[in-house]
Formats: C-alpha cells, sequence, structure tokens
C-alpha cells in the first residue's frame, strides 16, 4: 500500500512538472492556430520561426550573452574558488562565501532594480545617458552566475589532494605550472558544470535582464514577455519546443558527467 501510494505521489508530481510542457510541444506540431484543438501535425509553426527576423534576432542575442557571461563566469569563479579554498581561517573563509552567496539568495527583483540604479548612476557620472544595454546585461549575468560556478568548482577543489600540486612543484614546475597540469585537470568536472549552469540561468533569466536592458539589445524572455500584452503567436511554441529540447540535452549531460566524475572518484579511494 505505501510503495502504491508513493508511486501515485510521484507520478502526480511528474504530471503537474511535465504536462504543460507536453502540451506545449503537442501544439507546436498543430496546422492550425488553436490552442485547445489539434487540427492536424504540420512543420508550419518552425517554418513561421525561422522567417520570424525578430525573434531570432532575440535568440541570437540571448545565446551570444549566455556565452560570453558564462564564459567570464567560468574564469573568475573558477579564480575565486581557488583563493577561496587556499583561505586557512575558517571564519574568513565561511565570511566570504556568505558574501558570495548573496546574489544567489538575493530575490532576483531586488537583484534587478539595485543593479539598474547602480548603471544609471555610474551612466550619469561618466556623461552617458543609453547606458543600458549589451555591457550592463552582461555584468548582471555574470554577477548571478558567480555564486553558482562558484559551488561547483569549490567541492572539486576541496577533494583534489594537495600534495599533488606540491609534488609537481618539487619536479620543477612553477605554481603556475602546477595549476594547469595538475589541480585543473582534476576540476575540470565541476568547471564543466559550472558552465552549463550558468548557461541555463543566463538562458532563462528575465526579471533581472528586463531591468538592466536597453532598446538596442533585447533578450528573448523580453521580446517573448512582450508578446504577452497582446497574444503569443504560434511559433513561440516551436520556439520554446526547441529550448526545451535543447536544456533537457544539456541536464543529460551534466548528469552524465556527474555520474562518471563520482566513479572515478571512487576508483581512486578503492586504489
Amino acid at each position: 500500500m505505501k510503495k502504491a501510494l508513493s508511486n501515485f505521489y510521484i507520478a502526480l508530481i511528474m504530471i503537474f512538472l511535465y504536462a504543460p510542457m507536453l502540451v506545449m510541444i503537442v501544439l507546436s506540431f498543430n496546422a492550425s492556430a488553436s490552442t485547445s484543438v489539434m487540427t492536424g501535425f504540420s512543420l508550419k509553426w518552425y517554418g513561421e520561426l525561422f522567417n520570424d527576423t525578430t525573434t531570432l534576432a532575440a535568440l541570437r542575442n540571448t545565446l551570444v550573452l549566455a556565452v560570453v557571461s558564462s564564459v567570464i563566469s567560468i574564469v573568475i569563479g573558477t579564480a575565486a574558488a581557488v583563493g577561496i579554498n587556499n583561505i586557512k581561517k575558517k571564519w574568513l573563509q565561511s565570511s566570504i562565501l556568505t558574501v558570495t552567496n548573496v546574489p544567489m539568495m538575493n530575490p532576483e527583483i531586488v537583484t534587478g532594480v539595485s543593479l539598474m540604479l547602480l548603471f544609471v548612476f555610474v551612466g550619469k557620472l561618466v556623461g552617458m545617458s543609453d547606458v543600458l544595454g549589451f555591457p550592463t546585461l552582461l555584468i548582471a549575468h555574470v554577477t548571478f552566475n558567480l555564486p553558482y560556478v562558484i559551488l561547483s568548482v569549490l567541492p572539486k577543489l576541496r577533494q583534489t589532494d594537495t600534495h599533488l600540486a606540491e609534488a609537481a612543484q618539487d619536479l620543477g614546475c612553477t605554481p603556475v605550472q602546477s595549476f594547469f597540469k595538475v589541480i585543473l585537470p582534476n576540476i575540470s568536472s565541476g568547471i564543466i558544470t559550472g558552465f552549463i549552469m550558468a548557461f541555463t540561468l543566463s538562458l532563462d533569466d528575465f526579471i533581472i535582464s528586463y531591468f538592466v536592458s536597453g532598446p538596442k539589445f533585447q533578450t528573448l524572455p523580453i521580446v517573448i514577455f512582450s508578446m504577452t500584452k497582446k497574444k503569443v503567436k504560434p511559433d513561440m511554441y516551436a520556439l520554446s519546443t526547441l529550448i526545451f529540447v535543447a536544456v533537457l540535452v544539456l541536464l543529460v549531460l551534466m548528469n552524465i558527467m556527474q555520474v562518471r566524475s563520482e566513479k572515478k572518484e571512487q576508483s581512486k579511494q578503492e586504489l
């Protein structure tokens, strides 16, 4: 009885989570613009999507922003994780981690409004009236991506044997060479996980992007939100389906890499 109730509970949760996305995927292949009646199977809306220059431009902006912000976040976040891991005083380390996690714990609307006010204030100081755009979006996305990158890389650093880097330096490597030849390969899975997480978060963000974006650079979530004031076109179902599949593939790859990393760690411990 308990097992049956447990299975029913899990099935109910899965239905609530994935039923809306399943409906969206089905309607993306609908021959008509109806949101309730399936009149036939068609790739019409996928064709409409690739002819919509506004949506494609917003998608390009979103992908460029996600990739650039993820790369910058990985570089800064990895360096920050190494620095935090090397701090000997536990109270100082925990204090820095607490401060680092503030952008992650802070409500997005508070982060968005505060960043907008900061950018506008700095823009007035330097004499720029139209300060909001790609640079401000990039800074904002790096800001909220950094805590997730640090939290992905830091556990891998703590699992890495510190004597390996010391041994490499004893054999003639400089501290920088020992990092790239010894430490970096051991934390590569954490770096890749952090990159994928930062990419998906940047791809999905709306609230913070809405406050710090300008009229010349619009991301896809902002463009879709502007459509909801009138009527969302059915080609958005097709675009959302493609994004859902892409994110799903990234998450599957991330989970596979985590499992492989755990198995590798177990095999090392057994040896």
